[in-house]
C-alpha cells in the first residue's frame, strides 16, 4: 500500500430520486478533490435511499458505462476513486444491495451485500438476492476489501477478507439510531465503534466505516464515519446526524509497525480453520 487521502462522504440521500442523489454525488466528488481526496467513499445504497421496498425495481441501476448514471460516475472517477452504492440489476433480473469502487474510468470491484438482515425493522431478505463471496481487491492505492453493512457483523467476512490481503476495509452502512445507553450515546452507534476498533485491532489493518444521516420513512441515521489505524487509534470521526465530509490520511508505516508489534497475520493457521470448519459440517477433513 501507498500513501493516499481518503475522504468518507456522510451525506444524506433521497428516497427512490436517483437524479438528486447522483447530483450529491457529484458535487461532493468536486469538494472532495478540493480537499486532496484520492478516493471518496459514499455510504450504503447512496444513489437509491434504503427503505424502498417494493420499488426497489423502478430506481435499479447496472453498473457499466451503458447505464447513464453509472455513466457520470465512471468519468467522475478519472483522477480520484470512487465508492458507490446502489440497488443493482442483474441479467436475470435479480435485485442486490451493492457496492461498486471505480477508478480511472473503470470499474475495479463490485460487492454484493451477502447478510441481508430480515428482522426488527429490516426486511433486505424480502426484497433483495443475496451475494455469494467475499473477495479483497487491487487498487492503484493498495488492496482493499469492502463490505455493507450487516457484512461486517459476521467476523468471517473481515476474516477472508484480511486473510485475501486487504490492508483497508471499508465498511458502507445505512445503520438508523437505536436506543440509548447510560452516557446518553445511540447504542447501534456504540456497537459499530466498538467493532469496527477491534477489527482494525486484531486484523492490524486501517478500518473506514461510512455510514449515512438524514431522516427516511420515520427512521434518523445518525452518520458517526469514523477511520481507525491498524493500532486500533481513532484517525478521523464524523459528527452525529448531520453531512459532513470526513478526511484521514493512510500512511502504510503504520501497518508495518502495527505487524511488527503484534505479528497475528504471520502466526495464522487457516488449514487449521479448515479443517475445524470440515468437522463441524461433518465433511471429510482436507
Amino acid at each position: 500500500m501507498k500513501p493516499f487521502r481518503l475522504a468518507l462522504a456522510q451525506i444524506d440521500t433521497r428516497l427512490g430520486d436517483v437524479a438528486a442523489n447522483l447530483d450529491t454525488h457529484l458535487e461532493t466528488i468536486t469538494r472532495a478533490r478540493r480537499r486532496g481526496a484520492d478516493l471518496v467513499v459514499f455510504p450504503e445504497l447512496s444513489l437509491t435511499g434504503y427503505m424502498l421496498q417494493d420499488v426497489a425495481d423502478e430506481v435499479a441501476l447496472t453498473p457499466n458505462a451503458a447505464d447513464p448514471v453509472f455513466r457520470r460516475l465512471l468519468a467522475a472517477s478519472r483522477g480520484v476513486d470512487l465508492v458507490v452504492s446502489f440497488v443493482e440489476r442483474d441479467p436475470r433480473h435479480s435485485l442486490f444491495i451493492s457496492a461498486a469502487y471505480l477508478s480511472d474510468g473503470e470499474l475495479v470491484h463490485l460487492h454484493r451485500k451477502v447478510y441481508l438482515p430480515t428482522y426488527g425493522l429490516f426486511q433486505d431478505g424480502r426484497f433483495f438476492d443475496r451475494g455469494r463471496s467475499f473477495r479483497a481487491f487491487d487498487t492503484r492505492f493498495g488492496r482493499f476489501g469492502l463490505l455493507i453493512c450487516e457484512d461486517f457483523w459476521h467476523v468471517s467476512a473481515p476474516y477472508a477478507l484480511w486473510l485475501d490481503g486487504a490492508e483497508l476495509l471499508m465498511l458502507v452502512s445505512a445503520s438508523p439510531g437505536r436506543g440509548l445507553n447510560g452516557g446518553g450515546r445511540l447504542e447501534s452507534a456504540r456497537w459499530i465503534e466498538n467493532i469496527t476498533q477491534t477489527y482494525a485491532s486484531l486484523f492490524t489493518v486501517y478500518v473506514a466505516q461510512n455510514n449515512r444521516v438524514g431522516f427516511e420513512d420515520g427512521l434518523c441515521y445518525w452518520g458517526g464515519a469514523t477511520v481507525i489505524g491498524p493500532d486500533g487509534e481513532h484517525l478521523a470521526q464524523g459528527p452525529d446526524f448531520e453531512e459532513a465530509l470526513v478526511v484521514a490520511d493512510i500512511d502504510p508505516e503504520r501497518i508495518r509497525r502495527a505487524r511488527l508489534a503484534l505479528p497475528l497475520l504471520r502466526d495464522e493457521q487457516p488449514a487449521l480453520l479448515q479443517r475445524a470448519l470440515a468437522r463441524l459440517l461433518g465433511e471429510p477433513p482436507p
